[in-house]
């Protein structure tokens, strides 16, 4: 513009025209300049009016500038994507024929800070496409996309971009890649890029990139390490440094290095910064150290919701939930703004048994939280572990939104409540629902299916954990060993314990009581051998089942060594299980002066499981006296329990005392005492069939009474001799024969000949313990019929092969 106003006016000095010149010189100047203060004024009322978020108005502005630059376009398309106002910011950047860099980088920008990943990475390419050169502000904002994302992939990209277009030594890029790589668990390369960068003692950014990173992959020793070396280096941390070191504290429960890092924070004039005030309550109190968590939190002049939860937190972790309520209460008093985070804490206190839970889910209702998915997970898991199962189930129900969690907390909860047919249910659901589960409800469905003995869903619940790629755990293979050993399949049991990396005292106690349950109690005694070798100490479980297996077993002085070991070796008092296992051992072996010995000199006093052991010897051996004590006593402490009637009815009739016998039947019908019926459950493709003595319901009735026929004639043939002391008194012999011919095991047995394939084994589970001439029975059927059957009582299985059992007649 100068050039044409310098040739315009040297000509004019040689020209005459009919006009005055002057003039119309003086207007073009004015035009001009006031073309160029028009654009530079609306530029800068449309960059503070884009700056102070009313883009409306600087969007008028825009509209009525007569002319626009580069400087208007960039500053209203980054007004609209400072707040967030992406498809307006898109349109006009659209619009605008001469985008640069600037342009480009400021979209891009804003697409990655609101997280719309797949947009801006397409931007991004677009811009290269275009021959535009991304900046290192450009790279800066994909990589904390990245960085908050977690996306590694795309991170690894733009980390091969940085490398050809040689921005390796640009400090500000780099220091997005070693922030992004740290927080996305590569750890590893995030090392070597900071170790090639010069160190900027200044760049506290790429220091604490990198101790947050450590603290943040669980290595809290590291963080700690790297924070000494950080210092050794002269570099100053700031508020975003310390509250990663005290992280890393916290995890490791470096009580003495959080101390001084403290000192640091105070010399550091940070010491009044919320962020790392609230970290170091945290710290104090996941490292136990209350009092000064507490002096921290009273220096803190605002009421800080964050610092308050972590002091909570602290108190249930270290099982102070006294505390934890009372600090709740405070809270409450003060008006505080209780946060959906604060009331899981507290629930988790009032799952050792508090009064408060009740009170504490009216005030969930009254503060609106019951609908945050957190907190109404921590309501179900709070009553599920507190054995209010209907609670947990009406909160769970009225969830708008369910996940993982929920499920598992409700799995779980039934499950450890002993309601094992409900928690299969809820898992069958779970899966209806689309849910897919965890390692904690895997664990806990397998836990049911042991206790519930189902063999074939366990192994399809197996299947599906393999199938979900998930990572093996320790609590999942425990689960498996307990579930193949309480199924009797010890090869399975087996299998599972020798392909196990870790193994914990459960691991070893699963397989040392499966043994025993299964007939095997030496087997048993060499797995607690291997058990000790290992390094590994026995609990109070341990010699539950160590005693188990000796009393199954008849061994009875290895057993008095293991009651003695209890005490003088290992600590540990023995409680009335291990008495009961022991007066069993006594009294399975004969020597009843030894059980009553024993009885009387008791630590804790006798609950039913030590009386019912003693009757049981009783019944075996015959004795009146001690039987009826045992009795007496059951009668009390178990009143509606038919078990004690009928033993001591049993015992009576045994000895000839029918009056005795007739009495106690009598004193039953009075109290309206019925005994539980006898019931067998067989397994065949995923159906399971149910019979119950002398049932004709099942569908195949006369093909199964017609095999009994043929079982019962083919038995006799090679021995087998009805044992009438298991049959109804008050009928004659053949009535007492046919009787025990269709007891509900049999009625099984003869379904799975008639069901399952010749090669397969019949798995047959009963509620009461087998009766003796049944057991005597099963000997024989799985010789005649080369079959190997596998039979589960209350009590232990029985497998039973060739003519004799695992038990060894001793059960």
């Amino acid at each position: 513009m100068h050039n044409f106003n310098s040739k315009f006016l040297a000509s004019s000095h040689n020209r005459c025209y009919p006009f005055k010149l002057k003039p119309f010189i003086h207007c073009i100047h004015t035009s001009i300049a006031g073309s160029y203060d028009s654009t530079y004024h609306s530029n800068q009322l449309l960059n503070r009016l884009s700056k102070t978020g009313q883009i409306d108005d600087a969007q008028k502005v825009f509209d009525k500038m007569p002319q626009r630059d580069e400087y208007s376009w960039n500053t209203i398309i980054s007004g609209y994507v400072s707040l967030g106002r992406l498809v307006e910011a898109k349109e006009l950047f659209d619009g605008f024929s001469s985008r640069s860099s600037i342009t480009w980088s400021s979209l891009i920008s804003g697409y990655c800070r609101h997280g719309c990943e797949s947009e801006a990475f397409r931007l991004f390419r677009l811009m290269r496409l275009e021959g535009h050169t991304p900046s290192q502000y450009t790279l800066g904002s994909i990589l904390r996309m990245c960085s908050a994302r977690g996306l590694i992939q795309n991170a690894e990209l733009i980390h091969g971009y940085v490398v050809k277009n040689g921005f390796e030594s640009n400090v500000y890029v780099v220091t997005g890649l070693v922030d992004t790589y740290a927080k996305c668990k590569h750890i590893s390369e995030a090392e070597v890029l900071f170790k090639r960068l010069e160190y900027d003692k200044e760049n506290h950014v790429l220091w604490t990139a990198m101790v947050t990173g450590y603290s943040q992959n669980g290595d809290g020793r590291k963080a700690i390490e790297f924070f000494r070396y950080m210092h050794a280096e002269g570099v100053e941390s700031n508020q975003f440094t310390f509250p990663s070191i005290l992280t890393a504290c916290s995890s490791v429960s470096a009580h003495c290095f959080g101390e001084q890092v403290h000192g640091c924070i105070v010399r550091s004039g940070f010491g009044g910064n919320v962020y790392v005030q609230s970290a170091l309550v945290d710290m104090y109190a996941k490292c136990g150290d209350f009092s000064g968590a507490k002096r921290v939190l009273e220096t803190m002049e605002d009421d800080d919701v964050v610092s308050w939860n972590s002091m909570i937190v602290g108190c249930v972790r270290h099982n102070f939930e006294e505390e934890a309520l009372l600090l709740f209460k405070k809270m409450h008093a003060r008006n505080m703004k209780i946060d959906d985070y604060t009331f899981p804490s507290v629930l988790n206190s009032c799952i050792v048994g508090s009064t408060d839970a009740k009170s504490v889910h009216c005030l969930i209702i009254k503060t609106g939280f019951e609908n945050y998915k957190l907190v109404s997970n921590a309501l179900v898991d709070m009553y599920a572990k507190t054995g209010d199962l209907n609670c947990a189930y009406a909160v769970f129900q009225k969830m708008l939104e369910k996940d993982v969690i929920s499920w598992t907390s409700l799995v779980t909860g039934y499950a450890q409540n002993s309601s094992h047919e409900d928690s299969v249910k809820i898992f069958c659901d779970m899966r209806i629902a689309g849910v897919r589960p965890d390692q904690v409800v895997f664990a806990s469905i397998l836990s049911a299916c042991a206790e519930l003995t189902l063999l074939e869903f366990g192994k399809q619940v197996h299947s599906d954990f393999i199938k979900s790629g998930l990572r093996s755990s320790l609590s999942v293979e425990n689960s498996l060993v307990a579930m193949y050993a309480k199924c009797g399949c010890l090869d399975d049991a087996d299998s599972i314990f020798v392909s196990m990396h870790v193994r914990d005292v459960i691991t070893w106690t699963s397989l040392i009581v499966g043994y025993a349950q299964n007939g095997k109690g030496k087997e048993s005694l060499r797995f607690y051998d291997a058990m000790v070798s290992s390094g590994t100490k026995p609990d109070f479980i341990t010699f539950i089942g160590l005693l188990f297996a000796c009393s199954h077993a008849g061994l009875v002085d290895d057993g008095r060594v293991y009651f003695q070991q209890m005490s003088k070796v290992y600590g540990i008092e023995p409680g009335a299980e291990h008495y009961a296992c022991m007066i069993d051992l006594f009294g399975r072996s004969g020597k009843l002066d030894e059980a009553k010995e024993l009885l009387n000199q008791m630590n804790v006093k006798p609950d039913a499981t030590v009386w019912k052991a003693l009757l049981a010897a009783c019944r075996v051996h015959g004795n009146l006296e001690l039987g009826e004590r045992a009795a007496t006593n059951l009668f009390v402490l178990e009143p509606m329990n038919a078990m004690p009637y009928v033993m001591l009815s049993n015992i009576y009739s045994a000895v000839g005392k029918w009056d005795g016998a007739a009495k106690i039947r009598k004193l039953m019908k009075s109290k309206g005492i019925t005994k539980e019926p006898g019931c067998s459950w067989i397994e065949i493709n995923s159906r399971v069939h149910t019979f119950i003595s002398e049932d004709r319901g099942h569908p195949r009735a006369a093909d199964i009474y017609s095999k009994i026929d043929e079982i019962i004639i083919r038995i006799k043939e090679s021995g087998y001799v009805p044992d009438m002391n298991f049959s109804l008194h008050d009928m004659d012999r053949e009535g007492k024969e046919v009787g025990l011919a269709y007891h509900s095991e049999k009625l099984a047995v003869a379904f799975g000949l008639l069901a399952s394939p010749q090669s397969a084994p019949i798995r047959i589970f009963k509620n009461l313990r087998v009766c003796g001439d049944c057991h005597s029975a099963m000997k024989y059927i799985s010789a005649a019929f080369n079959r190997r059957i596998i039979l589960r009582d209350s009590n232990c299985f029985h497998h039973f092969k060739e003519g004799e059992c695992s038990c060894g007649d001793y059960w």
